[in-house]
């Protein structure tokens, strides 16, 4: 392969890359928790965009027992939308990896699962834990 070959198959990967980073911004996902008393809606590049929870997760003759209950629930369906960026990711960005060779985190190139917003290992992310990175 020349010079000039090598050029355009790097320019024609990096479009792709971009359209893919692109799908994903545009992209929302929806995690529930509660049998739907509680919805948190991630875009795929990780950021949470909306939350709402149900007035029937609220009890107002025990509140504190109804604020930990909505706290668990908001938690889970955080995790659960996390969790179908995660895949979302690997679906739109894993062929590209695999393209050059490696795939996401795989031998051939760095790991890049962290690289379009929070990951497991992210501190910021709930259930992150600062100590394994990437875990």
């Amino acid at each position: 392969m020349d010079l000039q070959q090598l050029l355009a198959a790097a320019q024609q990967m990096q479009d792709h890359l971009m359209s893919a980073q692109q799908e994903l911004a545009d992209t929302q996902v929806e995690g529930t928790s509660g049998g739907g008393l509680v919805k948190a809606r991630v875009n795929g590049q990780g950021e949470l965009v909306d939350l709402v929870i149900s007035a029937a997760a609220i009890d107002p003759g025990d509140p504190d027992e109804t604020a930990q209950t909505v706290a668990d629930l908001v938690l889970a369906a955080v995790r659960n939308a996390y969790s179908a960026v995660a895949d979302l990711q690997q679906e739109k960005m894993g062929p590209l990896a695999a393209g050059l060779g490696g795939g996401m985190g795989q031998p051939g190139l760095p790991d890049m699962s962290g690289l379009f917003g929070a990951g497991p290992g992210d501190p910021e992310l709930p259930g992150g834990d600062p100590e394994l990175p990437g875990a």
